[in-house]
């Protein structure tokens, strides 16, 4: 099956089981069928369309062959696997809100959500798959459902999110010369795709709502003690040298160290704000996927050291 038969069929995929979510739930009154349907319609509509547009504009860019697996559990420090958990949960909990918003009960939702956020990244490991570039990474996959996991755990468990995977981004200054031609082409030129690609400036936060495990504490609600993960020093996948095809080395920085981060932080759980307006609600919940900058303790490189403002 070549890729473009395997995006065709993964439509009818995406869109049977979206829709079969979407029929009436006899539990529940307040159920607004119509919203609901036009939710499903939207989603498997939106991943449809992102799916068929990776295939055509970002894909087609790359060799492909036929499909395979390939294993990258072992590069980049783990931080693709933290971005990975990150984009499932995230995709998961923005799902989750809308199904609510359609009158579904919560733990159907957190169900609904987690599935269709499962959806979206699976077909991206699909098309990954059939890349040479690439291939199916079973780690990326195993990341993916932790994500979505732990939404619905959590959900079906405590009837709330406690623990919220957020995501911060603080640009890295490549020095000395020749360090910046590298990171531009590991991670692009642009801002934007810094962000997405550059491990090195990336945080990937476990934020703990304090009063939530603590009812009875009298702290307040907006806060979270945060658990980061970043990493340092990284300039290629498994290690700081690029061969090319004859085997002859045009990149050696072994001698820069790769190093794992941790952070101890606080943060603001945005969605314990108190407001009756939804579409106020629909952007705390959005904003509160990236941690505020606050001060933080970082233990990295067998040294503790303390940032005023980590980012």
């Amino acid at each position: 099956m070549c890729k473009f038969e395997c995006v065709k069929y993964l439509i009818l995929i995406v869109c049977i089981p979206i829709w079969v979510q979407a029929q009436p739930s006899s539990d529940s009154a307040a159920l607004d069928i119509r919203k609901q349907r036009w939710v499903a319609a939207g989603m498997a509509a939106g991943i449809t369309t992102g799916v068929v547009i990776l295939s055509n504009y970002w894909y087609q860019q790359y060799p492909s062959e036929s499909f395979h697996f390939f294993n990258d559990n072992a590069e980049w420090l783990q931080m693709d696997k933290a971005g990975h958990v990150f984009t499932a949960y995230t995709a998961a909990i923005w799902s989750r809100a809308l199904w609510i918003s359609t009158g579904m009960q919560p733990r159907q939702a957190a169900l609904a959500g987690a599935f269709s956020s499962l959806v979206f990244v699976s077909a991206i490991e699909v098309l990954d798959g059939f890349s040479s570039e690439w291939g199916f990474s079973s780690g990326d996959m195993l990341a993916n459902v932790l994500g979505a996991g732990l939404l619905l755990g959590q959900e079906w468990g405590w009837k709330q999110q406690r623990i919220t995977i957020k995501f911060s981004y603080q640009p890295v200054n490549y020095t000395p010369a020749g360090l910046q031609g590298r990171a531009n082409a590991l991670f692009g030129n642009r801002t934007i795709e810094k962000m997405l690609k550059d491990y090195n400036g990336q945080t990937y936060w476990a934020c703990f709502n304090l009063a939530s495990f603590f009812p009875k504490s009298g702290l307040p609600k907006w806060l979270n003690l945060s658990l980061g993960y970043g990493a340092g020093g990284i300039l290629g996948g498994t290690e700081n040298q690029q061969k090319d095809a004859t085997g002859n080395i045009v990149f050696n920085r072994m001698d820069i160290a790769r190093v794992r981060k941790g952070f101890l932080s606080i943060d603001v759980d945005l969605t314990t704000i108190p407001t009756r307006k939804k579409w106020l609600k629909n952007v705390l919940l959005v904003v509160n996927s990236i941690k505020i900058p606050a001060p933080a303790l970082e233990w990295s490189g067998g040294k503790l050291q303390a940032h005023w403002l980590k980012f």
